[in-house]
């Protein structure tokens, strides 16, 4: 049984929980030869959809499906395991309940990597199959001693990650500072001196503190490239922001 925002959920029922009409899109993803199959895959799907509808905005089921597709895309052309990728990616974020809650003391990625050992052997995952995905849905935050071992961990970390840069990082970003009531803009504000969490934590600030520092961590050659060119547009898009504010453009 797993916890979801509106009560228990078998991994079975989960299935005939309405999705969104995005969700439901037939999704060419998977490589025709991998062995998890299209309706292990669609429950895995609705599984995430459930934790992670509970916390929506910048890490709601949208997020997991993109990182989703860039990992496989990253996996094809770095000749991964898709079958680990898929269900890791899926499941990546299935902690943010729990990190929320405790206010920061529990990180999201080791209890979701505990919490996706039950639902993975739910739906009949192999062990070897399942302790792989359980590493890297851990690594995938890489804090401390949790080190991407594997080529699919290092590759989840850059799907994640390239998910917080770019025209899509920028959006996110807006929409977090939407949720936390951040005013639109604050250039002549030192980083330094403001709060997340605040009226000051805007897109901006997020694009000074975190997101400039993106293209810098990536862990694969794939990634890092897609990066700098995110990158790019960001410091193009903050730079006319900037201009319009103040009336120059």
């Amino acid at each position: 049984m797993m916890k979801s925002c509106s009560g228990l959920v078998s991994a079975g029922s989960a299935r005939n929980t309405s999705a969104s009409k995005f969700f439901s899109r037939p999704v060419q993803a998977m490589n025709p030869h991998d062995s998890s199959g299209p309706d292990r895959l669609d429950r895995l799907r609705e599984i995430s959809r459930e934790y992670c509808r509970c916390e929506g905005g910048a890490h709601g089921p949208d997020h997991s499906e993109r990182v989703y597709r860039m990992a496989l895309r990253l996996g094809r052309e770095m000749n991964a395991d898709l079958e680990v990728l898929a269900a890791a990616a899926l499941l990546h974020d299935i902690g943010r309940k729990e990190e929320r809650q405790s206010r920061g003391t529990i990180c999201h990625a080791r209890i979701g990597a505990e919490l996706a050992v039950s639902i993975l052997r739910d739906l009949d995952y192999p062990d070897k199959t399942i302790e792989h995905i359980r590493h890297c849905i851990k690594a995938h935050r890489y804090r401390g001693d949790s080190k991407p071992k594997t080529l699919e961990a290092r590759i989840l970390f850059d799907a994640d990650k390239l998910d917080s840069i770019g025209a899509i990082g920028i959006g996110r970003a807006f929409l977090f500072a939407g949720q936390i009531g951040a005013c639109l803009h604050n250039p002549e504000l030192d980083p330094e001196d403001t709060e997340s969490y605040s009226d000051q934590d805007t897109a901006y600030r997020e694009f000074q503190v975190k997101m400039n520092r993106v293209r810098n961590r990536l862990l694969t050659p794939a990634g890092s490239r897609i990066a700098r060119s995110r990158h790019e547009f960001m410091e193009l898009f903050f730079d006319r922001l900037n201009r319009e504010i103040y009336g120059s453009k």
